[in-house]
């Protein structure tokens, strides 16, 4: 059955990131339909507030799925509560109620609710045996895959109108709920206090060696969800669709590569995969800013794609080697903290850098800020990991 539930929990890791992605590529459209301007900041404003609500609530769903000893009704519930969120934006234009401000609330309550369904299904891939990094590399599979198909389809329902990636996030969040209704709770009760759930982040501080690359990675994929979308419009004059595709041109390998890539770090080990894809990821999102044609911007994301695919499950894979079982919620709830941290940070700091120097300088600082970190992690990591081929075939 593992394998069934590995196929069921990975499509809604996948309907939550499709969903994310869906509004990218034409943000200022949509903002503009609730009543904002269509600008870097407000489009920013717009994302940002979303991951506002993934970093102060991702632990807290992971914790109080650990105190229960279940996932299913609060990964359901995340679900839910997004889809409804999702409807209440779309009566924002179709109502006439309201205002761009609303919209921002808004948002914020749908991250809240979606970052637990996100998070919790991750959680249930890890509570799965296996081998951890194949359960991570599914989880990977599904994040990249939401992503990768994300903003191309976004860019394609744009076509219909502004509210369409909105209406139909909140049909796929619906299916999700269903979908995670049928999966089996494999959750193991921690009989202690919220407080101390949490509390178990700070008992482990080896958690930050992965949280670190966490951070990090997905500094790019917000980076690319928003400064990619106004940088290759305006280097290159490609509408919303173009974009997409542009955009796809990372996330798809991203996506397709996560599997194979994370079955190999149970088989040689997570340093060399963390470390050295860090250090290509980061030259190589500093090649695309420099790429003066589309096709050449395709082959560097395209790059950029593979190398990631190296990092993500790996660490993603180091979380639950360090943790107990009962700890698994809170642990990938903290290692979503400072994804979300990241995300934020390449989609506000992307936007901030572009609009105060240059696109050149924003594309350096993503690319620059991957390399250091794995730089700087890496005599950490050997400390985690004394052998840097240290190999973790658990299960079955």
């Amino acid at each position: 059955m593992t394998r069934a539930e590995r196929v069921r929990l990975s499509a809604v890791v996948f309907v939550v990131l499709f969903t994310q992605l869906l509004v990218y590529p034409g943000v200022d459209r949509l903002v503009a339909a609730l009543g904002g301007a269509p600008t870097i900041d407000a489009g920013t404003a717009f994302l940002s507030v979303q991951l506002l609500a993934f970093v102060l609530f991702s632990a807290v769903w992971g914790a109080i799925s650990d105190r229960a000893g279940r996932r299913i009704p609060f990964v359901v519930g995340g679900a839910l509560g997004g889809t409804v969120a999702y409807l209440a934006l779309a009566a924002i234009v179709l109502l006439g109620v309201g205002d761009f401000r609303t919209a921002l609330a808004l948002r914020f309550v749908e991250g809240t609710f979606t970052i637990g369904a996100f998070s919790l299904a991750i959680t249930m891939l890890m509570d799965l045996d296996g081998g951890h990094g194949k359960n991570m590399g599914v989880a990977g599979i599904a994040i990249g895959g939401g992503a990768a198909l994300g903003a191309p389809v976004g860019g394609q329902l744009y076509s219909f109108g502004p509210l369409a990636p909105i209406l139909a996030s909140a049909a796929l969040l619906l299916l999700a709920a269903g979908i995670v209704s049928t999966v089996p709770d494999r959750a193991r009760r921690d009989d202690r206090k919220l407080r101390e759930s949490i509390g178990s982040l700070r008992r482990t501080p080896t958690l930050i060696v992965p949280f670190a690359f966490g951070f990090a990675d997905r500094f790019a994929a917000g980076f690319f969800g928003l400064i990619g979308t106004f940088y290759f419009r305006d280097a290159f004059g490609l509408d919303p669709a173009g974009i997409g595709l542009l955009l796809a041109c990372f996330f798809v390998p991203f996506a397709l590569l996560q599997y194979p890539l994370g079955a190999l770090s149970d088989r040689i080990g997570r340093v060399v995969p963390i470390v050295a894809g860090s250090a290509g990821f980061g030259a190589a999102i500093v090649g695309v800013g420099v790429a003066p044609t589309v096709p050449t911007a395709a082959t560097g994301m395209v790059a950029v794609g593979v190398l990631g695919a190296l990092v993500a499950p790996a660490t993603m894979a180091l979380v639950t080697d360090l943790v107990g079982p009962m700890e698994r919620g809170a642990a990938m709830g903290g290692f979503n903290i400072f994804g979300s941290l990241g995300f934020l940070g390449g989609i506000v700091g992307g936007g901030w850098l572009a609009s105060r120097y240059d696109y050149f300088v924003a594309f350096v600082v993503a690319g620059g800020i991957e390399i250091v970190i794995a730089i700087l992690t890496l005599p950490v990591l050997l400390r985690v990991v004394p052998d840097p081929t240290a190999t973790f075939r658990t299960g079955k």
